[in-house]
């Protein structure tokens, strides 16, 4: 597979990555064995950068990666994981309900402060059993996570300390690039306006849908020499599913705005004889700041279908049709908050 280099530095990614949130039980369980066997598949297809997170299944997907990548050859994989969420153990009844079924038994503390970053990299090394992590993210700092109360004194604790301990981290050569792992826009323009980074992994704000990322921010990667990396793809399901009932756009039961525009897209592509999420999957790629788009999947099935849509590579003039502002219904307005 493809290459491509992650920011100013000399690390390069597979042009496909594989999420892990949903080898933590995001929305379903994910046993062990299923969880190796999408691990698997993904090694499978050439797949060489893996990302994840203490917060996908307090621990679990952590714990998945590390037990498949624990026999790799040094240097044949890429891996990232985040920080900014430390666990602590509770018991049972009082595991939080934020999506993932069957997590392991913690609780989510938010600290994005100078010790709770080293803390959440060595409680990583931890949980994966590995030596190496070669990105950190700063996992969802914004007020689309915290609101705008809790965020204003997150932010101060990046800033304050935080900041410093990822700057320590890849100067020692501990780790080779780091960044911000979020679902927003204008978190990404507060940090980089006096912070620098070599990458964003960026959810659901490029896609074919949603296009919250071009104005400003793409602009501004481009001039910094910043990467991304597209999370989200397909907007929560619909631009794979397509406008069926029961379908989700940003987390939520998509808008008859957006069912709308993604009926317009689904026959724009049965003109082209493409299937929608093939020109969605392939899309982020054609912007020289994405160096790679993350496909997340607890099911080897699913993942193989989703890689068998990047076999034929698209043309630029594929996607120009695409512009959601000029389908159906208006813009998009901003994403909602959410606690």
């Amino acid at each position: 597979m493809k290459t491509r280099r992650i920011g100013k530095t000399d690390l390069e990614v597979t042009e496909y990555s594989f999420g892990t949130a949903p080898l933590g039980g995001m929305y379903r369980a994910c046993p062990r064995d299923i969880a190796m066997a999408t691990l698997q598949s993904a090694w499978d297809h050439g797949i060489r950068y893996f990302d994840t997170a203490p917060h996908y299944g307090f621990g679990l997907a952590e714990r998945y990666v590390g037990d498949f990548l624990r026999d790799k050859p040094e240097g044949s994989y890429v891996l990232s994981t985040k920080v900014g969420r430390l666990l602590k153990p509770v018991p049972k009844d009082q595991i939080p309900k934020l999506g993932f079924v069957d997590p392991l038994s913690f609780k989510l503390v938010y600290d994005y402060s100078y010790d709770g970053i080293m803390r959440s990299v060595d409680f990583s090394y931890a949980r994966l059993g590995l030596n190496r992590i070669e990105m950190l993210f700063v996992h969802d700092i914004g007020v689309y996570t915290h609101g705008r109360e809790a965020n204003d004194r997150y932010v101060r604790q990046l800033r304050d300390g935080g900041y410093r301990a990822l700057e320590e981290l890849k100067s020692s050569g501990a780790i080779k690039a780091f960044g911000l792992g979020v679902n927003e826009v204008p978190a990404c323009l507060e940090m980089m306006a006096d912070i620098d980074i070599d990458v964003i992994l960026l959810a659901g704000r490029y896609s074919l849908l949603d296009r919250s990322a071009v104005d400003e921010l793409l602009p501004l990667c481009e001039k910094r020499g910043t990467s991304i990396t597209v999370g989200g793809v397909f907007n929560s399901g619909i631009l794979a599913t397509g406008p069926v009932p029961g379908s989700h756009f940003d987390y939520t039961p998509a808008s008859e705005e957006v069912l709308n525009k993604v009926r317009s897209m689904e026959a724009l592509a049965s003109e082209m004889g493409k299937p929608l999420a093939q020109i969605a999957l392939q899309f982020p790629l054609h912007h020289p700041t994405v160096a790679s788009v993350i496909i997340g999947t607890a099911r080897p099935e699913s993942l193989n279908r989703n890689m068998a849509l990047t076999k034929e590579e698209l043309p630029d003039t594929a996607f120009a049709p695409f512009d959601p502002f000029t389908l159906v219904a208006p813009p998009l307005g901003d994403a909602p908050v959410r606690e």
